[in-house]
């Protein structure tokens, strides 16, 4: 049930042709139920969100203090604790090294914590500067460090996963900054690591993608070293939680619902005045001049509509965009390619995008 998909060299680096068509995921427009939710996933997605339900998941973020919030299990704890169950490799995918302990320094007076991933081999190496989901507010870069290791394997690049503040303690823009001054600090410093300063791109998920986007264009904007590209893990690309998606799984038993977006976005954004700021909502930015694009949506996400509209928005500024829909998968699904096959297909095909513009 588990067995790797392999992809093809050749499949890996044809980039699909954006059509809008492909968004038609299916023609849901009333809430799904639950049971209608489990049977709109591939077998091995459902089988993460089931133990996930039956047996990690607890009280919903939303009822939650966000400190508490963070000490919840995650669907990434599920994808590894089934990883053991059926028998899979327990260890984290093998690399050449990873390091902890380095600290960039923040334009705030604060130091930002960062986890060095590199690929077997000699190098030097190209880099990906890499921001973790959670909604601005949970999670860490321990929380995917498979979708770190990932990248770095398959891509056959350093990655520097950035471990940047967190909101409510540290509202917009705390995050947006760190972001911004590590991958400035990359640009200048990696070359200490083994990296290639002059090949640097970004990859995000979820905020994390809102991160890497809002990074490219700050980098157009102040005359940064410009990313390679930029790879976009069903991103928050807006603050509008009235769009088709959003509607569709407002309370949903998934890994994130609409309710759960906007307890996530009324800590991150104190001054409801900011909401539709460019730098918190990227789709309301000027998107012309930024790097080609890779867009990876699940089907069975609130985000849906928000990678739909951001990808045609940059297609029509002009950009060169990539939009890979995966069926039957939910939001995290990336980063679980040890259990969900499609999680592996997007890992390799979002890597080798990533490589080919090195």
């Amino acid at each position: 049930m588990f067995a790797a998909r392999s992809l093809t060299t050749k499949l890996l680096l044809a980039a699909p042709v954006f059509v809008f068509s492909q968004f038609a995921a299916h023609a849901q427009t009333a809430p799904p139920t639950d049971t209608q939710l489990l049977s709109q996933l591939d077998q091995d997605m459902a089988s993460v969100i089931l133990f996930y339900d039956q047996a990690l998941r607890g009280t919903a973020d939303l009822d939650l203090m966000p400190a508490d919030a963070r000490q919840q299990f995650s669907p990434e704890d599920a994808a590894k604790a089934l990883s053991r169950g059926f028998d899979r490799a327990t260890a984290p995918l093998a690399l050449g090294k990873v390091v902890d302990g380095v600290q960039i320094p923040g334009r705030d007076g604060n130091a930002i914590p960062v986890r060095i991933y590199t690929p077997a081999g000699t190098g030097p190496f190209p880099v990906i500067t890499y921001f973790h989901g959670g909604g601005f507010v949970i999670a860490t870069i321990d929380t995917y460090d498979a979708s770190a290791r990932a990248l770095s394997k398959y891509a056959n690049a350093i990655v520097v996963s950035v471990e940047y503040r967190k909101a409510p303690e540290a509202p917009y823009p705390a995050a947006l900054h760190d972001a911004i001054d590590s991958y400035t600090w990359i640009t200048r410093n990696i070359g200490t690591y083994n990296g290639i300063a002059t090949k640097v791109a970004v990859a995000g998920e979820s905020a994390g993608g809102n991160l890497a986007t809002e990074v490219a264009i700050a980098a157009r904007d102040n005359g940064l070293q410009k990313p390679t590209h930029e790879l976009l893990v069903y991103p928050v690309t807006s603050s509008n939680t009235s769009q088709a998606s959003d509607l569709l799984y407002t309370s949903a038993n998934l890994p994130l619902n609409t309710s759960l977006l906007t307890y996530y976005f009324s800590n991150y954004v104190t001054n409801p005045a900011e909401a539709n700021d460019p730098g918190v909502a990227p789709i309301n930015a000027n998107l012309s001049n930024l790097p080609p694009t890779t867009i990876l949506a699940a089907q069975e996400d609130p985000l849906l509509s928000d990678g739909q509209a951001y990808a045609a928005k940059l297609q029509a500024a002009g950009n060169q965009v990539v939009y890979q829909l995966y069926t039957g998968t939910t939001h995290e699904f990336f980063g679980m390619g040890d259990v969900v096959a499609k999680a592996k297909q997007a890992e390799q095909f979002g890597a080798a995008r990533i490589a080919a513009s090195f």
